[in-house]
């Protein structure tokens, strides 16, 4: 059975990716007409994008790359920037 879901209650909910890692915290949805376009997600403390984005605020993941939206938003790794844990100095 599908659930339907209302935008707002998606407002700062938790995102993770399919492979089980915090990502960060919706912001915003990005809308065209009555579509669903993107997510904005901000780095928040401890997460992933924390460590890959630096001093950038968030990322904006397309809605083709959401895999499902529940307590939680589970998002394709596909979204993840490349990061390299060796890179940092």
């Amino acid at each position: 059975m599908l659930k339907m879901k209302r935008i707002t209650e998606t407002f700062d909910m938790r995102v993770f990716t399919d492979s089980g890692d915090y990502f960060g915290d919706i912001e915003e949805s990005i809308l065209t007409q009555s579509k669903v376009f993107g997510w904005r997600v901000k780095a928040t403390k401890n997460s992933f994008l924390s460590k890959v984005l630096g001093s950038a605020k968030g990322v904006i993941v397309p809605h083709q790359l959401v895999k499902a939206i529940g307590d939680i938003m589970i998002i394709n790794k596909s979204a993840v920037p490349n990061y390299n844990p060796d890179d940092e100095e």
